[in-house]
């Protein structure tokens, strides 16, 4: 029983991360395009935040409906 419950601790404390990923839109400024990011960029000359959101699917359907991506 005692294995079974430290097996559920490591993979609750492994998955926890991967469940709490962001997904950023930035717009890059040099290619004049938006892209969809897991991490915060770096060089924040070269793009410009639109957004930040909890799933993929949610960043997408919003970069579909910002005017500086279309």
């Amino acid at each position: 029983m005692r294995k079974y419950l430290i097996a559920a601790a490591l993979i609750g404390v492994f998955a926890g991360p991967a469940l709490a990923a962001e997904y950023y839109i930035m717009y890059d400024m040099t290619a004049k395009k938006c892209v969809t990011m897991k991490t915060h960029p770096a060089d924040m000359k070269k793009f410009k935040m639109l957004g930040k959101y909890p799933t993929l699917g949610e960043a997408e359907t919003a970069m579909h409906t910002m005017t500086e991506c279309k």
